[in-house]
């Protein structure tokens, strides 16, 4: 699977190298990244991709085009399953509310849609999370249920290649 540069209106969603990765989850800052990023759940991410440098894995940083920071990350969590495939993402604190999160996730799931054997992307998010929640309904993402985690009950939210074509 080839996982391209993906380009938004204020965006570049690009592959988080290898050698980035290992310094996020070495604890280290990269120069173009943006003060307050990564977060922990992004360090902790990069740690898997460092342990598996040979699987694709369909993590992308996102990049700020206005300035070139990396500024949040959003990835697939790959290979797909039974035609479905999760993401999930994370923005640095100084750049939330200003829509990048659901732009980000529009421009990924309509890829991810593309790809051969994925039908369905989805995402869980805890209900008491509501800014991710409204990322998840502005991206087109519908409630579909609940899931049972390490983290409690979630809701479940999915977007088919059949809704996505009929929009």
């Amino acid at each position: 699977m080839s996982f391209p540069d993906l380009t938004t209106d204020r965006l570049v969603l690009r592959l988080w190298p290898a050698e980035e990765a290992a310094v996020a989850a070495a604890g280290e800052r990269c120069p173009h990244w943006a003060a307050d990023f990564p977060g922990e759940a992004d360090r902790m991410i990069a740690g898997r991709l460092t342990s598996e440098p040979e699987r694709p894995h369909g993590h992308y940083q996102m990049i700020e085009r206005e300035t070139g920071l990396t500024v949040g990350a959003i990835g697939l969590k790959w290979p797909p399953t039974d035609g479905s495939v999760e993401f999930g993402y994370g923005i640095a604190p100084s750049r939330r509310c200003r829509g990048y999160t659901t732009e980000a996730a529009r421009a990924l799931v309509a890829f991810a849609l593309t790809a051969p054997g994925v039908d369905e992307v989805y995402a869980t998010v805890d209900p008491a999370n509501r800014p991710s929640v409204r990322v998840l309904e502005k991206a087109g993402l519908r409630r579909d249920g609940t899931v049972h985690s390490d983290e409690g009950l979630l809701h479940r939210y999915v977007l088919t290649a059949v809704e996505l074509i009929a929009r």
